[in-house]
């Protein structure tokens, strides 16, 4: 008798679960009929827009409510959009990932980027024009340096941290210190002389911001050179808001993992069909480019 009531009662527990499983995704699902995914531009707006609109799409399919991509004009505004819990999902450079987790936003990384061959990392590269005399950053002094954003990784920490490992101090060793906005407006500076070296990021040969651009016809490859790079920087980071509930995070996190089998050509399109599938990520992979960003910003208090 009494294991047949708890045969039973078993039994019922096994009904129940479900059933609230189901009604627990109904309640996150009318509390969130709309999740943000933020990304900033590498390209211009409507480059990026076409970029991810399929991806966007793909994860409205998988996860079961609505994504809408957001495009902000800086990390500075995906940071804050997450710290005030407007932007549910963002994807990240690790320094900028750095700062939010210094600044206190409550998010956690759960996939990384993967370059193709399973890399886990890029380079920051310094560019100049092919047909110019300056072979190192020793010929650029009183020149003009283009870098991309105060918070991108390749764009402003990672040259910062090298220059000072040279004994350069940026802003008093060229003539002018200039933020372009984007990766793509570094490299037009250059290619319009109003920089004479720029920063940007690089995986491998044809696999850059520069072939990107190339690609679409705005700039001609081989007009460019590299006189540096650096030491492989950690892959990008996706984070999203720790105040989600589990079983939502646990599906975005499945829908990015299984991108790029389940949607092929969205996921190809986010890389033009260079990246490995996502991979599971946590903070302690950042751990350096925290202590990076933290470097960066002695390096400000000592000089400012």
């Amino acid at each position: 008798m009494i294991n047949r009531r708890i045969m039973m009662t078993s039994l019922a527990a096994g009904l129940i679960a479900p059933a609230f499983r189901s009604a627990f995704a109904q309640e996150w699902k009318a509390k969130y009929p709309e999740l943000i995914f933020a990304i900033i531009p590498e390209e211009n707006a409507s480059g990026t827009v076409e970029r991810y609109t399929p991806f966007c799409a793909y994860l409205s399919r998988e996860i079961g409510t609505k994504v809408t991509l957001r495009v902000v004009q800086d990390y500075a505004a995906l940071i804050e959009g997450q710290k005030s819990e407007q932007i549910h999902v963002g994807w990240y450079g690790p320094a900028s990932y750095a700062r939010a987790y210094l600044t206190g936003a409550k998010i956690t990384p759960f996939v990384i980027e993967v370059s193709s061959g399973g890399i886990k990392g890029y380079y920051s590269v310094f560019y100049v024009k092919k047909d110019s005399p300056y072979q190192s950053v020793a010929d650029l002094k009183g020149k003009n340096l283009g870098l991309v954003d105060p918070n991108s990784t390749s764009g402003n920490n990672v040259p910062r941290f090298v220059l000072d490992k040279m004994g350069i101090d940026p802003d008093k060793y060229f003539n002018k210190v200039v933020y372009t906005g984007s990766h793509e407006n570094a490299v037009l500076a250059v290619q319009q002389g109003t920089v004479d070296v720029a920063a940007n990021w690089w995986n491998s040969d044809d696999d850059s911001n520069l072939t990107r651009m190339a690609k679409k016809g705005m700039v001609n490859k081989d007009d460019f050179r590299i006189i540096y790079k650096s030491d492989i920087i950690v892959n990008s980071p996706i984070a999203y808001l720790d105040s989600l509930p589990e079983d939502l995070k646990a599906k975005i996190k499945q829908a990015f993992l299984e991108a790029a089998t389940k949607d092929k050509d969205a996921y190809a399109k986010l890389s033009d069909g260079k990246d490995d599938p996502f991979q599971p990520v946590d903070h302690s992979a950042y751990e350096p480019v925290v202590n990076l960003v933290k470097f960066i910003d002695g390096l400000r208090k000592k000089n400012g």
